[in-house]
């Protein structure tokens, strides 16, 4: 297969790659900088207000995305990803002056483009490549997700450095205009280097382009993109918190667990690409919404501790209490002993336990010269269980499911080139901003849910749900393609 691919396919490759993974650390600047911000008391902004400033680029990069790859299937990837650079690296400039909340909206929402550069890469891509390699080509191409990682991992340190260990905290201004500057630098290696090709038939308008939308087939893709991509970067920016409130771990190693689930999905998205060519999409799929329901039910069971009555005791016929002690109680000549409380549950935190812990005891309730009667309770009993949820298997857990979705997003991308060979960047770009609103929506979601149950596992729930809904709608699909091609073989399942 290799001489079916065009010469300089790989250059295009590799420069698309590397330019998405700028993109994508861009576009994740506000997770860090604005959490700086206000834990430095720069700026007084609520909860609500920190929420929007995270989610305006995300939601920017999300709804630019069709166009994008609009222009892309038009002009091709060349000008349309120079363009792009270029008129983010100019909000990402100018945050550097904004001394307002509505200043530093509008300048995120400007910088938010650089999301759409997915879209046009996957139809820059697509055009290089033949069929039978696109799901690979794809794949290393998302990789470029892995930037949210180095922006996670670097921009943090970067801020210390440039406010002198926090000395003077109005050089986080500085910032900005690094990310500006490499976008800058980016975009003219890019025009350099990049050699431009467009789609076979470019020349559609704008009505006959948009026609795939009217196909349920594209939003079906949606929605699993909105699972594997949308909800990705919703905990890439979710687990932050999470780690803290749930674990009491320390913003920095919050961070670092943050930037371990992010990474490994980015990058392993290029291996999903190489199992979707080897089985196919579907089959792929499969087991990735297998795993995503599974692993999303494990999640689901809060760390928690739970008190309830348990197994007393009731006086075996009547008598007279002459003796209470720690270990028994005695009634008349009948001596009745005692479950101590031993309270290791109390310091349960220092082992690690993977199952339900619990324990029990019993608290007597009579005295000395008191009258009882046969099957009366002398002392209640009390279990209380505790579920510790471990830290370290929940980031083991979490760090899985999302290299499982890093693994399907390729899978996702791998149906288009062949449902839709000539319409990548439209396709792409609507199914891009379906899986971008996930991204900007779920935390939204996320919190809505935190504040109805009380649970932080409830955002788990969600998960779980919305994996199972992909799972069955896919199978019911596939089983309806089936029964249509292969009626004498569905006959016999």
């Amino acid at each position: 297969m290799e001489q079916n691919i065009s010469k300089g396919a790989k250059k295009i490759l590799f420069l698309n790659t590397f330019t998405f993974t700028i993109c994508f650390a861009a576009w994740m600047l506000n997770g860090v900088l604005v959490t700086f911000l206000t834990s430095n008391q720069i700026y007084d902004w609520s909860l609500s207000e920190m929420g929007w400033l995270i989610g305006i680029p995300v939601l920017t990069g999300a709804i630019f995305r069709l166009p994008a790859g609009i222009l892309t299937d038009k002009y091709g990837g060349k000008p349309v990803m120079t363009g792009l650079l270029l008129i983010c690296a100019i909000p990402m400039f100018l945050l550097s002056f904004v001394d307002s909340y509505m200043a530093f909206a509008i300048c995120s929402f400007g910088f938010g483009l650089s999301g759409a550069s997915f879209a046009v890469g996957i139809g820059y891509t697509s055009v290089w490549f033949p069929k039978e390699k696109q799901g690979l080509a794809l794949g290393i191409f998302g990789a470029g997700n892995a930037g949210a990682a180095i922006t996670t991992l670097l921009a943090p340190s970067l801020l210390i450095y440039l406010t002198n260990d926090l000395e003077n905290l109005d050089a986080w201004r500085k910032l900005p205009i690094i990310y500006g500057a490499v976008l800058v630098v980016v975009a003219i290696l890019f025009f350099l280097l990049a050699t431009n090709k467009k789609p076979a038939s470019n020349n559609k308008t704008l009505i006959k382009q948009l026609a795939p939308l009217k196909d349920l087939r594209i939003w079906r893709f949606g929605l699993y993109y909105f699972l594997m991509f949308g909800c990705f970067v919703a905990f890439s920016q979710w687990l932050v918190p999470y780690f803290v409130n749930v674990y009491f771990l320390p913003l920095v190693t919050a961070g670092i667990l943050a930037a371990l689930f992010s990474f490994p999905s980015g990058v392993i998205r290029a291996l999903g690409g190489w199992l979707s060519d080897k089985f196919g999409g579907r089959t792929i799929m499969y087991w990735i919404l297998f795993c995503s329901v599974f692993i999303s039910f494990l999640l689901i069971v809060p760390k928690m501790e739970i008190t309830s009555p348990g197994k007393g005791i009731m006086a075996k016929k009547d008598g007279v209490v002459t003796s209470v002690t720690a270990t028994e109680i005695v009634v008349n000549d009948f001596h009745y002993k005692i479950t101590e409380r031993v309270g290791f549950v109390d310091n349960i935190d220092e082992e690690t336990y993977l199952l339900p812990t619990k324990e029990v005891w019993q608290e007597v309730i009579v005295k000395v010269g008191d009258e009882v009667k046969k099957k009366e309770l002398l002392a209640k009993g009390i279990t209380k269980i505790y579920f510790q949820a471990n830290v370290w298997i929940f980031a083991i857990l979490a760090i899985l499911i999302g290299s499982i979705w890093g693994i399907g997003k390729a899978a996702v991308y791998k149906h288009i080139p062949e449902y839709y060979p000539e319409e990548v960047g439209v396709v792409g770009g609507i199914v891009g901003v379906l899986g971008g609103l996930g991204g900007f929506v779920c935390p939204i979601i996320f919190g809505y849910l935190l504040d109805s149950t009380g649970l932080w596992t409830s955002c788990w729930i969600f998960m779980f749900f919305l994996s199972a809904i992909c799972l069955i709608w896919m199978h019911q699909v596939i089983q309806k393609m089936m029964h249509s091609k292969h009626p004498e073989l569905m006959k016999n399942i």
